[in-house]
């Protein structure tokens, strides 16, 4: 496969990783939250609770993916495998004024 090949199949390897870490992080932690701490909260507290425990599990997922990220760099060698992503304009140079 192309080095391009790769890396579109890597960005999307990585969304669906992320998408499946934050639904298991959710579900985790309306686990804990149904476990634990329901019985010593108000009633409305599931109002607030659930927009926390998203909002939770997007920051977890990140750190995750972040985490795994830095592993698989640490393993592979990215310039070989996938091309850049961003790229300047080949040719042109940049004068800062």
């Amino acid at each position: 496969m192309s080095k391009r090949t790769n890396t579109i199949l890597f960005i999307i390897g990585g969304t669906v990783f992320n998408i499946f870490v934050t639904i298991l992080c959710f579900v985790f932690f309306l686990f804990i939250y149904s476990r634990f701490l329901f019985q010593h909260l108000p009633e409305g507290s599931l109002v607030w609770m659930l927009p926390v425990n998203f909002i939770v599990s997007i920051i977890t997922s990140f750190l995750i993916y972040r985490q795994v990220i830095k592993l698989i760099m640490s393993k592979v060698d990215m310039e070989k495998h996938f091309s850049p992503i961003f790229t300047g304009k080949t040719g042109s140079t940049r004068r800062d004024s």
